[in-house]
């Protein structure tokens, strides 16, 4: 496949985070299982430790804390982990202040729950926390994140669009994320909000990112350059790398966007991407591609 230098210049990028193959971002799409098996949020227990976990759950995204906080922490323990405790951050100076570093410090695992990933770079960027949470990720403490909690782990983040519409000038408004992983732009509720058109919309914008479209009760696992799907549904990707014609430089608000060139990948639950190389696997050959170019 080929890239301009701007894709490139994100490829490499891509490359040196993703060489630790300790490290393990939990991508979830919002809405997921915390009554039954709750397998996806077992899973990041497992990835943090399991009955060692020591998890932090931050509800900084979450105008309601003492709600969420405590049903984090209710299904965490049930899950099998011993020490959970919440972070409730609702300033900057919160987010500075030492007992927060100590918290993140001592986490071998942080959840960010959903709400609005706005509140989430306003509080954390910049902040002591911040520099906490890349060092700890880094040293291969696991992040997860749900619905907005997902949506701010890109260095471009998108704030809010119009869902259930062709893809239009406008219909999308993005801005800087968390910058845990580069080179695509996260979506969730996917499917079940009818997002497609407001990430092809932002993916015309940034067509040197991948566009990853995250089901609810759905989850992109990533780790060593790919992630993996887990849940009931499915992570769609949209890879304008290939992108032959688009008119959005022309165009006024509101008017319809044309792609031309993008591919489209749906991926059920046990497919893999490759994120360096932008190609699906397929579950019973994990390093074996679905398809190769000619």
């Amino acid at each position: 496949m080929k890239h301009d230098a701007t894709g490139f210049a994100f490829t490499q990028m891509l490359a040196m985070q993703v060489e630790n193959t300790h490290k393990r971002l939990v991508l979830i799409g919002g809405a997921e299982d915390r009554q039954g098996t709750c397998m996806i949020l077992q899973e990041f227990v497992r990835f943090a430790g399991g009955p060692r976990a020591e998890l932090v759950v931050a509800t900084v995204a979450t105008v309601s804390p003492q709600e969420a906080g405590a049903e984090y922490t209710a299904v965490f323990q049930r899950l099998g982990a011993t020490t959970v405790q919440t972070l409730d951050i609702s300033s900057r100076e919160d987010a500075n202040a030492p007992r927060v570093v100590d918290m993140i410090n001592e986490a071998t695992g942080v959840f960010f729950t959903g709400g609005d990933q706005l509140r989430i770079t306003r509080f954390l960027g910049g902040t002591k926390t911040d520099t906490a949470l890349h060092r700890r990720y880094e040293e291969g403490m696991v992040l997860a994140g749900t619905s907005a909690g997902a949506s701010m782990m890109s260095s471009t983040m998108i704030v809010e669009g119009l869902p259930e519409t062709t893809p239009r000038v406008g219909a999308v408004k993005v801005g800087p994320g968390m910058e845990f992983i580069a080179g695509m732009l996260i979506d969730q509720h996917f499917g079940q909000r009818g997002r497609l058109g407001r990430l092809l919309s932002a993916i015309a914008q940034y067509p040197h990112e991948l566009g990853i479209g995250i089901d609810e009760n759905t989850a992109a696992v990533v780790s060593g350059g790919e992630f993996t799907v887990i849940g009931e549904g499915a992570v769609t990707v949209i890879d304008a790398g290939g992108l032959t014609y688009t008119n959005f430089a022309d165009l006024k608000e509101s008017e319809c966007l044309a792609l031309c060139g993008v591919q489209l990948h749906i991926l059920p639950a046990g497919y893999r991407f490759n994120l360096l190389n932008r190609l699906p696997m397929p579950p019973s050959h994990p390093m074996t591609p679905i398809y190769k170019e000619s």
